[in-house]
């Protein structure tokens, strides 16, 4: 069988304008593992009272970091997918979940090729019904609705890999060679707490309070939280970096939901009360930059910071297109090209 590899991020609008984010902004969020209400709820929502206000001031955002060749996760990610064919002889696809490069399109392209056994690749760490779930169900209803014959193989979230920790860590150090701080702060997304629950195969494991971390459990594989604090403990004991120097927190919260906390900018109002003035925030649930690493991250959240008191701020970029980070995902995949099973 002709072998191929899909590799899938979130999506971008096709320009920074109204018009544009309005539809991308109605397809992220009418998807059922992001807002997981009954559809006419959604609908409500969404459409009745969110896509009223949300695109201008979206809009607003995106084109704070828009680049001239266009989004900056667009850019990166085919920059990624580039240089993976330099290390990969084999048929490499670019989908995103929500947008104008939809999954379809990128299937059908492999397809095109004659491609009838793909490696999809989730460009996410760690495992959420909103992220990395979500791409794996959109991509086997296309396959299933129009590609039958295609078969699908999918890498597991590499949240804890070791080599995946190794050039995670080394990517931050190299960071923050010139940066001297006194907080390191993983930021990752966050998402309700009802999604760590609804995740739990078990439907009694995951407490949310950090207990059922600890104990080994199934609920592991598909609890976002465990994953995101394992990533943390994992780079710092990579980077042998004193406990009390790291943190963890989650950010873009909507109000309404208890989401998972800490807060990130609750936290860096902590910090800089707490006379921490020099601060690093790095984004590993994100492997290429975006308007939630690149806006709200760099740039509001430095000026929260500054504004609570703080004075250095550093945005650690994500692994995007480096090198070390293209060598290692072009290892896994020939691990499976050549072994015909998934390297972890």
């Amino acid at each position: 069988m002709k072998k191929g590899v899909l590799l899938v991020n979130l999506g971008s609008p096709d320009a920074p304008t109204k018009k544009a984010v309005r539809p991308y902004l109605d397809e992220f969020l009418m998807d059922s593992r992001v807002i997981d209400a009954p559809k006419a709820l959604r609908a409500l929502l969404v459409k009745g009272i969110i896509l009223n206000t949300r695109p201008r001031r979206s809009a607003k955002a995106y084109s704070k970091i828009w680049w001239d060749e266009g989004s900056p996760l667009i850019v990166i990610s085919e920059r990624f997918q580039e240089k993976l064919k330099k290390h990969i002889d084999l048929p490499i696809a670019l989908g995103m979940r929500y947008g104008s490069m939809s999954i379809r399109k990128a299937l059908q392209e492999l397809h095109d090729q004659g491609i009838e056994d793909t490696l999809l690749v989730p460009l996410y760490p760690q495992y959420a019904m909103s992220s990395y779930e979500t791409v794996v169900v959109k991509t086997l209803e296309e396959q299933q609705r129009h590609f039958p014959e295609m078969k699908i193989t999918t890498l597991p979230a590499f949240y804890n890999q070791d080599d995946y920790i190794k050039v995670l860590g080394d990517h931050i150090a190299k960071e923050l060679e010139d940066f001297e701080y006194d907080q390191l702060l993983f930021s990752y997304h966050g998402i309700p707490e009802r999604h760590i629950r609804k995740s739990d195969p078990t439907k009694f494991h995951c407490k949310i309070d950090g207990s059922c971390c600890s104990i080994n459990s199934v609920a592991h594989h598909s609890c976002y939280r465990h994953q995101c604090y394992t990533t943390t403990k994992l780079v710092g004991e990579h980077l042998q970096l004193e406990e009390d120097k790291i943190a963890t927190s989650f950010q873009s919260r909507i109000a309404g939901d208890t989401w998972l906390k800490p807060y990130t900018d609750y936290e860096f109002e902590r910090f800089a009360k707490e006379d921490k003035t020099r601060l690093a925030v790095v984004t590993p649930a994100f492997v290429a930059d975006c308007l939630e690493t690149l806006e709200e991250i760099a740039m509001e959240g430095e000026e929260e910071f500054v504004e609570a008191g703080g004075k250095e701020f550093k945005h650690i970029s994500c692994l995007n297109d480096s090198d070390s980070w293209v060598a290692l995902m072009a290892k896994w995949i020939s691990h499976w090209e050549q072994h015909a099973k998934l390297p972890f």
